[in-house]
């Protein structure tokens, strides 16, 4: 099986399912994310960060509602270590920062609480709430910071009801030139 039909099927399998809270399917938000990811002419290993951020909720069953939700799923992390292996750091480690990049930009950014989706700020309890100032320069120095604030920023966009976006087949060749196979 290739690495885009592993990656459809994933989706196609659950991704039909409500995004935790919002009113778009996680397919959709993917999409979306990936959508906003292109109109800012990001650079490809983005745009495919941006498709799969949320990969990891794909990969370990998460209850369906988010008020069933008593810790935090890692779902950052999960889906960073499956990408490292079929991608790479330059897609892994964005997906494994926009979890903290949302703690960061809550602490640095005074308005960005304010454009948190409910579900959103839900979440952001269950991930430890806002960064201290020792969090803050910690994540400042990652090497994949800035791109994981970018990743977020998609992420935050991508929850628009009805929003048309290219299908999950219009990435295919994005995701196999990206694969580690095809270096």
């Amino acid at each position: 099986m290739s690495i885009s039909s592993e990656i459809i099927s994933l989706y196609e399998r659950s991704g039909s399912c409500n995004y935790f809270g919002e009113r778009v399917s996680m397919t959709e938000h993917a999409l979306q994310s990936a959508y906003f990811a292109r109109e800012t002419q990001a650079r490809p290993a983005l745009i495919l960060a941006a498709l799969l951020h949320d990969i990891g909720h794909l990969l370990e069953a998460v209850p369906a509602d988010l008020a069933d939700w008593t810790h935090d799923s890692r779902h950052e992390e999960v889906g960073a270590r499956w990408l490292e292996a079929r991608f790479g750091t330059e897609v892994a480690e964005p997906v494994r920062l926009h979890v903290p990049a949302k703690r960061y930009l809550c602490a640095t950014n005074p308005s960005y609480l304010a454009r948190l989706s409910p579900a959103s700020i839900r979440t952001l309890e269950l991930q430890g709430g806002p960064m201290s100032a020792v969090e803050v320069a910690r994540f400042a120095a990652e090497p994949y910071a800035a791109d994981a604030v970018l990743l977020r920023e998609w992420d935050d966009q991508g929850k628009v009801v009805g929003l048309s976006t290219p299908p999950l087949a219009a990435y295919q060749e994005l995701i196999e030139t990206r694969a580690l196979h095809a270096r």
